[in-house]
């Protein structure tokens, strides 16, 4: 089975969608870390040494398995010569969609 595939047929359990979607942001984070770091040509100890930390640090904020604060994103930012924007966006629901109208059954004509 491709991943897509199977990623769509997963999306449609409510509860894996709601972790999903709530793992997004730790994803976006590490994914542009990465891509940063590598545009750098810096290593993880590398990047760690330049702004005061261990690599394993680095390496937590790659896979996705940290909350790191905003002072420790400067930092990181400032070594890879980027910024850090947050901001709060609404959360917009998902509308059930509406249920498909039924046509109404022909009803048999009266002879006259």
């Amino acid at each position: 089975m491709e991943w897509e595939d199977l990623k769509r047929k997963l999306m449609k359990n409510p509860e894996f969608r709601r972790e999903w979607e709530a793992s997004e942001p730790e994803y976006q984070l590490a994914r542009e870390l990465i891509i940063r770091r590598m545009q750098k040509g810096l290593s993880q100890s590398q990047l760690a040494n330049k702004i005061g930390t261990k690599q394993p640090v680095i390496s937590r904020l790659e896979s996705g398995n940290a909350r790191p604060s905003l002072t420790l994103l400067d930092r990181v930012a400032e070594a890879l010569d980027a910024r850090v924007v947050v901001r709060l966006e609404p959360i917009t629901k998902r509308r059930a969609r509406p249920a498909a109208k039924k046509r109404p059954r022909a009803r048999p004509r009266k002879a006259s």
